[in-house]
């Protein structure tokens, strides 16, 4: 089998404040740069994304792999114009001169939002048919916050959906989704599919599958479809913060006959509809937040969820409601990060681990926010250059440019130079802080750090510090959804 394999990777939040261009895709964060052609293969080896698994699938397969083009870039705005066709005219240039293929397995987001497209995806999708023909297999891996648009159905003959948020099985998804492509170059069929939207949409918070509604929607339904001899069958709790006509979550199953398939994504639908009132929880703010980190008898720390400067949704990794919280409760044996602030990383540098400084700390890019103004003191430095090790990043080589851990009087600020969702331990361990040791940690990240500091937590609390990943998207004036689509869900 000659197999073409790439991926393009992007998560939009129309509503936030910074767009991503290419150069956001050219360079690394904790994923690989842009890689073009076979360089893709060395970048991919041991971090955690779903076109590691492809690839592994097809080499065990076989496979003469053909490589395209695989880049991503923070969870922002918009792509720009000039982004989205730079990449996709590289990857068509490289689909062109691979000659004869077998089929193609692609390692997509799902949520790509640009200046002169509503759906990335399925934009890419379309020209990518129009070179290869109706006929060529196409699989697709997508992130459990797609939001599945027709188009995507219509141009790949199959995708399939993680369904774990924390996305700890993305190697898992990309692994399902080539092989789903070997089994379709091997018999020579093709699944019949059917797609299924729902009328309402979820909040972030409330898709976790570490608990229900959505746990019991993964575990059980799901679960129950997949043994109901559907050939695969996925469930997108879809992106919120996505202004658009397709935003919302959705099913798409595959089966051998269009009976079985609409069958099976009825069923499930069915079941994400009755359970649409169970999709909210508490939201507390910040204060509140903060008062409730308290120390608690079995000596393990509260974990507060920054909730709404997530940079895994956009937010700019740089908002102080939490922070100024903890500083105004008087709050000590705090750890809060991390900001992306590289003025005041180059400021720390420059000074030294000990020395004693007057820093503003974020509050530069969301409208309405400042810098927090306040004494310092240097405790430790980095270069920003280390490895992920838990359950989702873990194998990740994160590149964060220069950080440190200041002393606020007792708040431990943890900050890096480039933006990155606080999802992992190793982040704040680079800089010598341990999360365990303190009575409250406060992360900018919605869900996706409960894999990692849930196991060490008393407790983990949501907080909406004003940021642009609104916790509750009823609160958001959209301009794009389809006609009768709630944007809360309704008890």
């Amino acid at each position: 089998m000659k197999i073409a394999v790439g991926g393009f990777q992007h998560e939009t939040n129309t509503f936030a404040p910074v767009q991503a261009d290419f150069a956001e895709f050219e360079r690394a964060d904790a994923w690989p740069k842009l890689c073009i052609g076979d360089e893709l293969f060395e970048e991919i080896v041991g971090v955690h994304i779903p076109i590691t698994g492809g690839t592994d699938v097809l080499r065990a397969a076989g496979a003469d792999m053909q490589a395209l083009v695989w880049c991503s870039a923070t969870p922002s705005a918009h792509v720009t114009e000039d982004a989205f066709e730079r990449v996709s005219a590289l990857m068509l240039e490289r689909l062109r001169d691979a000659g004869d293929l077998d089929g193609i397995y692609l390692d997509l987001h799902g949520a790509m939002v640009c200046e002169h497209y509503q759906d990335g995806e399925g934009e890419l999708l379309r020209r990518i048919r129009a070179v290869v023909g109706p006929d060529l297999p196409i699989t697709v891996s997508l992130d459990l916050h797609a939001n599945v648009t027709p188009e995507m159905v219509e141009h790949a003959d199959l995708i399939d959906i993680y369904r774990n948020y924390p996305h700890t099985d993305m190697g898992e998804t990309g692994a399902r989704a080539a092989q789903h492509l070997v089994d379709i170059v091997k018999s020579g069929r093709k699944p019949a599919k059917a797609l299924r939207q729902a009328d309402f949409l979820i909040p972030l918070q409330w898709g976790c599958t570490f608990h229900d509604p959505a746990q019991t929607l993964y575990e059980k339904h799901l679960a129950e479809g997949l043994e109901s001899g559907v050939s695969s069958m996925s469930f997108a709790c879809g992106f919120p913060l996505s202004d658009i006509h397709h935003c919302g979550p959705a099913v798409v199953a595959y089966a051998p006959t269009q009976e079985a398939a609409d069958s099976a994504a009825d069923a499930m639908m069915a079941a994400v509809h009755a359970a649409e009132p169970a999709f909210a929880g508490r939201i507390y703010s910040p204060g509140e937040a903060v008062r409730l980190g308290h120390n608690a008898a079995d000596g393990k720390p509260v974990v507060l969820a920054d909730s709404q400067d997530n940079p895994g949704g956009g937010g700019p990794g740089d908002t102080t409601g939490m922070l100024r919280a903890l500083l105004e409760e008087k709050r000590d044996n705090c750890l809060v990060g991390v900001f992306m602030d590289p003025e005041t990383a180059d400021q720390a540098h420059a000074a030294g681990v000990g020395a004693e400084l007057s820093v503003r700390i974020g509050g530069r890019l969301f409208p309405g926010d400042a810098p927090v103004e306040t004494a310092a003191k240097v405790i430790a430095l980095g270069d920003g250059r280390f490895k992920g090790t838990g359950p989702m990043w873990g194998g990740a080589n994160f590149q964060l440019g220069n950080m440190a851990l200041l002393d606020c009087s007792g708040v431990h600020v943890a900050i890096a130079s480039r933006p990155m969702q606080a999802g992992d331990q190793s982040m704040f361990r680079h800089l010598g802080a341990e999360p365990s040791d303190y009575t409250v940690v406060v992360v900018k990240s919605s869900v996706h750090f409960r894999a990692d500091f849930q196991p060490i937590a008393h407790d983990v609390w949501v907080a909406a510090a004003p940021g642009p990943v609104y916790a509750d998207p009823g609160s958001l004036t959209f301009e794009n959804l389809r006609p009768g689509i709630r944007t809360r869900p309704q008890a």
